[in-house]
């Protein structure tokens, strides 16, 4: 299955397909379990990534083709997710921007940083096969990306779950994209992400992608509280929210 194809509910996170899954604990699990059974109305409004109308607005402003993005929704980024993205690398024009989570996003980040007059993307995913996709898919329409296949490992900062082994990270980071790890690993673990705030750039800006989910909500509760040298405000343009850090300067 490439990310141009229509995904099911559920992200994959079988130890089969994700690189270094092995680190998950008991209590993991079990957190898992209980927060997908509270949170499954969440998980079916995601299935709808937003309006055909809206979705070719998008790429006519990114002068793409109505086919550059097939299927969106599910675990994939939503519409709304996407125009937030293409709205602030058009605006502010970050020249380095990093995201977790490879895909739909990493499409429409090339492309707009292209339009803004160049920039640094450097994307992380845990399916070497979704990199593979993705480099295929930039190629397709003339675009390049710092891509990588990372393992998971225990999240740092005493975050549960997992997180990316993307060894050392440039400082000056305008802009980063949250998409990943799945929830399915443990509805918490994207909060690890905190451990990189200390290399994003004064001014620059946070992207959580799913923040209306009962997790991210109690991510968003602890970033808050922890980095009181960031704003933080939850936009709901798009299916799944997504909470916006700012640093300031």
């Amino acid at each position: 299955m490439t990310t141009r194809e229509a995904t099911g509910l559920l992200a994959r996170a079988d130890g089969r397909l994700v690189i270094g899954s092995d680190g998950r604990s008991f209590s993991d699990w079990a957190t898992t379990m209980a927060f997908g059974a509270i949170q499954w109305p969440w998980l079916l409004r995601t299935l709808h990534g937003g309006r055909l109308a809206d979705k070719r607005r998008l790429l006519d402003r990114l002068d793409l083709p109505y086919d550059a993005l097939p299927y969106l929704g599910s675990w994939k980024a939503d519409v709304g997710l996407l125009t937030l993205l293409v709205d602030h690398i058009l605006e502010a024009r970050p020249k380095l921007v990093v995201e977790f989570g490879a895909g739909a996003s990493t499409l429409v980040l090339a492309r707009a940083l292209k339009q803004a007059g160049g920039g640094r993307l450097i994307s992380f995913d845990q399916h070497a096969d979704f990199i593979d996709a993705t480099r295929n898919w930039l190629a397709d329409y003339g675009l390049k990306a710092d891509l990588h296949a990372v393992a998971l490992r225990p999240s740092p900062g005493g975050w549960p779950g997992l997180w990316y082994d993307h060894g050392p990270l440039p400082d000056g980071i305008e802009l980063m994209l949250i998409d990943g790890p799945p929830w399915a690993i443990h509805p918490f673990t994207r909060g690890a992400a905190a451990s990189l705030f200390g290399h994003i750039a004064p001014g620059g800006t946070v992207m959580l992608d799913d923040a209306a989910r009962p997790g991210e909500r109690i991510v968003a509760r602890r970033w808050r509280k922890a980095h009181p040298d960031f704003d933080f405000v939850l936009d709901k343009s798009g299916t799944k929210g997504t909470l916006i850090g700012r640093k300031r300067r």
